[in-house]
Parts: C-alpha cells; structure tokens; sequence
C-alpha cells in the first residue's frame, strides 16, 4: 500500500512549550491507525496538522504526495468526528447527513442515494425523519460518522469519538468502525488514550509520549514486543524489572539467571526486563529461582489478579487459579516470556 499522508519533522510549540519534537510519521493508504498515548502526548496536535486545523512550526505535510501546508481544511480531501458530535438539534437525521451535500449544491437525486448508503452502512434505515435529540448516545455517533463520510473523504480522522460512550456500547461500537473502515476501504486515523480500544481495532498503532512516537507497530508488536519501559507499562499490565544481560540469551533477574530469547545487548549491560502478568506461573517455592509471599488477591471475573512480594519487587500475576493471601509461592515463567529493552533515559 503507498503513502496517503505523511508528516515530516513536525515541529509544534506553544507558548515555549514543545508540544510536538520532530514527528516522522508515514500514513498508508486504506489503513486504520491509530494515535494512542496519554492526556497531552501530542496525538490530537498530531490529528488537528493533518486535519488542517493547525499548522506546524516546521515540517511538511504531504497528502497523496503533495504538500498541502498551508491548505484550509474544506480544501483536503479529509473529514473530522470529534468526541463532541456537533449534530444540528434542529435538523432530522436525513439532514444532518445531507447538510455538506446541500452546501455543495449537489442535485436531489445524488442527495437522496448518498444518504441513503451512509443510513444503510450505519444502520439506520428508517431513522431518517427522527430528530438527533431524540437518539442514543451510540445513534448519534454513526449520524456523525455518516455526516463525514457523505463526503467521500480519502481520509477520516477521529477524536476520541467513543469517549462519551458507557464500556458496552464504547465495545461494540469499536467492532462497528473497524466494519466501516473496511467496507469503505479508506484511510481512518484514530485517537485514543484506551489501550483497548487501539489494540481491537487498529491495523497500526502509533505510541506517543511527551510529543515523541515511542513505537510504531501492528497491535500484536506493540504488545508483545514493546520498544521501551514506557510503552511496556502503558500497553497492558507489566511486571518491568531491572536487569543484567548477561551474554545474548541469558539475564539476569533478582540476582538470578535465566536463559531467555533476546540478544544483542552486549555482556553485563543493564537492561529493563519485561515479564506480562498473564506469562507468570504460580508453583511451591521449591520448585522455583524467585519466591515471595501473596499479598493480595483479587478476583476479576475472568481470571485472579495477585500481588507477590518478592525481593524488594511487587510482582502482578494473573491466574485462573487463585493462591492465598499470606502464602508462599514460586515465580516460575519461560525463555519466550522474558523480553529484553534497552533502558530508558531518565
């Protein structure tokens, strides 16, 4: 798939502060991405230059291979859903959609089979006469979704659109715009800070932090194979340990040495060590290189969640199988569930 959108050396400052340093980003054609970090990492400044709601300080936007800094946002071929949907409560559904076709002076006949197919993708055939004030949560989304993408943009661009929804709907709508996207075929770029919702519904994810991209990865690499502490512990729950590696393929944990999958580090190099909460094995101690003593159990429906104190580290595990509060327990976990990260400065 070729480039649709790609920013380069993205600078952004406001008021001194530097919102965005340098971002090198490459956006492909017919890809859901998504932009996903903390509260003030930089991923809606990021969405607002490819939107043309703002314009960086340094660095070039190019769309489909031309530049377009500069160009005002209703000359991209690009459309926003923001968290707030800004439907017009006195307008039906029919009209909110068709609006940016009237604005366009289309004729009737291309009005009514545009909107048509955008009630059809979402779902809403026979909710064409009902007023958006009288709609769901969730209904009210897709009227915002196929107002945008009535359009026929290359590109959509959504700010964290499922933030005002409860935790089922906010589910199934997730499954709902990966069903959209893929039956359109265009380009979404996404922003979240859920976790979730990145890993469930993303072709690529973009890690962002302090306005740097931490890892650019498929959902599956960013979760199993983190770059760095900080996407390690953002993505998911992790055990992150300082370490000693060793020579390639043996580390060293709690003074202890494991044999694991990673090299390339060099010998007796200090690095972070991560261990998910789910790869950990509770056994007898004596059948274990670490111990410790359970300090909480919680239950959380699908699986237990324990707290082990072992040598001045709190252990996370997650078990189908509870232990007690009190015992002692071993830590047992493989080669492959070991992974290795440079680690981070500061």
């Amino acid at each position: 798939m070729e480039n649709i959108v790609s920013l380069k050396d993205i600078v952004v400052a406001f008021d001194g502060e530097q919102i965005l340093n340098h971002i090198n980003l490459d956006i492909r054609d017919k890809e859901f991405v998504t932009l996903l970090g903390p509260s003030g990492c930089g991923k809606t400044t990021t969405l607002r230059i490819i939107g043309g709601f703002l314009e960086p300080d340094s660095g070039t936007v190019t769309f489909e291979g031309k530049k377009i800094n500069h160009v005002p946002p209703y000359k991209r071929n690009v459309n926003t859903v923001f968290q707030r949907y800004a439907l017009f409560p006195h307008l039906n559904v029919y009209e909110n959609i068709a609006f940016g076709l009237r604005v366009k002076k289309l004729p009737d006949s291309e009005i009514r089979k545009r909107v048509g197919e955008m009630l059809e993708l979402v779902n809403l055939r026979g909710f064409e006469k009902r007023n958006v004030s009288r709609l769901s949560g969730g209904q009210q989304q897709r009227v915002a979704i196929a107002r945008a993408l009535v359009n026929r943009p290359k590109v959509l661009l959504l700010d964290e659109p499922l933030g005002a929804l409860d935790l089922k709907l906010r589910q199934e709508m997730q499954i709902e715009l990966k069903r959209i996207q893929q039956s359109l075929e265009i380009t979404f770029i996404y922003v979240t800070h859920d976790q979730e919702e990145a890993l469930t519904m993303s072709d690529t994810v973009v890690v962002m932090n302090h306005g740097n991209i931490q890892q650019i990865g498929t959902p599956v690499d960013i979760y199993n194979e983190p770059e760095n502490a900080f996407v390690a512990d953002f993505i998911g729950e992790s055990n992150i340990l300082p370490g000693i590696m060793l020579k390639d393929r043996l580390v060293e944990i709690s003074g202890r040495e494991f044999v694991c999958v990673d090299g390339g580090f060099g010998e007796n190099t200090p690095v972070d060590v991560v261990i998910r909460p789910e790869d950990i094995t509770l056994t007898r101690p004596e059948e274990a290189k670490i111990t410790g003593v359970v300090d909480s159990v919680t239950f959380k429906g699908v699986h237990y969640e324990m707290v082990v104190e072992a040598y001045d580290f709190r252990w996370l595990i997650q078990s189908t199988k509870a232990a007690e509060e009190g015992s002692a327990v071993g830590i047992t976990f493989g080669p492959d569930d070991i992974h290795i990260m440079h680690k981070m400065k500061g």
